[in-house]
């Protein structure tokens, strides 16, 4: 049986989620098809992670009609953040600087994220969700494309959506190159309870062969991130709590006071992921598969927001002038909008985390500790904080949602 659609996207993670909320009230129909379970998507996991959220992210989500669905209690505020090279007690460190807030950002539950947009979903009465099923190929032809599901079924569509991680399938079938790199590496990540406060803090240590992060989680708890090598993550996952929390508090030189976990460990390969186009003829990579960000910069959601948004803006202008959801200069168009928010920042970010894993060698530490005072100078810091709180305050919107 073949079923008709205007768009299909595949993976329903949050920023699936969230473009097919911004189609809402187009009129098209949407298929949004994900490998996982009806269950697991009405009610996510906690899976450990912590998501930062910028202002301008708050307010994509609050137009959306998410944000007022994820509790209060849930969301912790990030007010400053220091970064630490080394065993050194030097620090680069970031407030909101006066901008009119007081707050760097806030930290969300991903599995809120996820829980807030799927019920902003529900509402819709032309978005179909399709559990358990995965989209196994996509052809694309004069007029439309077939796209070929798991279970041999086939939808239609004037337009295939790809946010399916950053190492995407549909990227590769479509003939469309990244640059992976796999940094051989786990993010672990736990909840821990700590004697000092976090005073809403979030720290960031470079040490060599490991990157420690702490998040400020409400109730003095803090999110304990660690990016370590493959066996040493699976040696501290075999951990008891007892034995975990020492090993934490011995990697973290006891700047947080005895950390004890609170709740389950969680890792994740670190694998970052640039592609070298963002669409195609009637196909549009979102999120990790279009730009998947080193875990470290906390920043990956965010970049999936503004590009869903991106690409959300430029289907409605053409729909409004008559033209097709796939039209090329839409697609083209988002391209060079996306790449414009993300190509500097990922560039950077991956610079710098490469050159924090290069080692305890004199030349790596000589340009990490330069790195880190150059970031103390205040016209970079005043950058970075304006950065964090708002990565595109510049973006309008032509879809006839406010920003």
């Amino acid at each position: 049986m073949t079923q008709a659609f205007d768009i299909v996207v595949a993976g329903a993670g949050p920023v699936g989620l969230a473009f097919a909320a911004s189609m809402g009230g187009t009129g098209l129909r949407i298929a949004l098809v994900d490998p996982q379970a009806e269950a697991a998507l009405e009610d996510p996991a906690d899976d450990g992670r912590e998501i930062a959220l910028t202002d301008h992210s708050v307010a994509m989500l609050t137009t959306l009609g998410a944000w007022a669905r994820i509790p209060a209690d849930q969301i912790a505020p990030l007010r400053r953040m220091r970064v630490l090279n080394g065993p050194s007690d030097y620090a680069m460190r970031l407030g909101a600087g006066g901008a009119g807030t007081d707050m760097l950002g806030r930290f969300v539950p991903n599995h809120w994220l996820r829980r807030s947009l799927k019920a902003v979903v529900q509402t819709l009465p032309d978005v179909i969700v399709l559990p358990g099923l995965s989209v196994a190929a996509v052809q694309v032809r004069e007029g439309g494309t077939t796209a070929t599901l798991s279970d041999g079924q086939k939808l239609t569509a004037t337009l295939v959506v790809a946010a399916d991680t950053r190492r995407s399938r549909l990227r590769q079938q479509q003939g469309i190159g990244a640059a992976l790199h796999d940094y051989r590496q786990r993010m672990l990540v736990c909840p821990v309870a700590h004697p000092i406060p976090h005073h809403e803090t979030a720290t960031a240590w470079f040490e060599y062969g490991q990157t420690l992060v702490t998040l400020p989680l409400n109730g003095g708890v803090s999110s304990a991130v660690m990016t370590v090598g493959e066996a040493d993550a699976a040696a501290l996952l075999q951990l008891d709590d007892t034995a975990f929390g020492s090993a934490l508090t011995r990697r973290y030189r006891g700047r947080l006071g005895a950390m004890q976990p609170v709740g389950k460990r969680h890792a994740v390969p670190v694998v970052t992921a640039y592609a070298t186009r963002f669409v195609g003829p009637r196909f549009a990579l979102l999120g990790d598969a279009a730009v998947g960000m080193h875990p470290t910069t906390a920043h990956g959601f965010n970049f999936g927001l503004l590009g869903q948004h991106a690409l959300a803006r430029e289907l409605r202008t053409a729909l409004a002038a008559g033209r097709e959801v796939a039209d090329p200069g839409a697609l083209a168009r988002y391209e060079v909008a996306h790449r414009a928010e993300t190509r500097l920042f990922f560039a950077g970010a991956e610079a710098l985390m490469r050159l924090y894993a290069a080692g305890n060698s004199l030349p790596a530490r000589i340009l990490r500790d330069g790195a880190l005072r150059l970031g103390n100078l205040p016209p970079f810091r005043q950058a970075l904080a304006a950065r964090m709180r708002d990565p595109d305050k510049g973006m309008t919107t032509s879809s006839g949602k406010p920003d």
